[in-house]
């Protein structure tokens, strides 16, 4: 599955990841390419938590659906592919 997320960074910080779909899932990293690569282990982290809490794995949604969103403001947008059906069968 291609999740949308948005890489941003402050002057004062590592870059950092959001997956804008799965509130909570985020990842950083001192570079953006780490940035991006991180957030793989955040997604298989809170998938993992997700499956053992019962809960509904989430909907995805199309960048567009975020654009207009101020919290995402100034980031720069990526898309970040992600296998999902090994959850399926926990």
């Amino acid at each position: 599955m291609k999740f949308p997320v948005v890489l941003h960074k402050d002057s004062d910080s590592d870059y950092g990841v959001i997956v804008p779909d799965i509130p909570g899932c985020y990842s950083a990293g001192g570079t953006a390419a780490e940035a991006i690569s991180n957030i793989q282990e955040a997604l298989a982290l809170h998938f993992a938590g997700l499956v053992a809490d019962r809960e509904s794995l989430p909907q995805v949604r199309d960048i567009g659906a975020h654009l207009d969103n101020p919290e995402y403001a100034g980031g720069v947008w990526d898309v970040v592919e992600f296998d999902i059906t090994p959850y399926f069968s926990i």
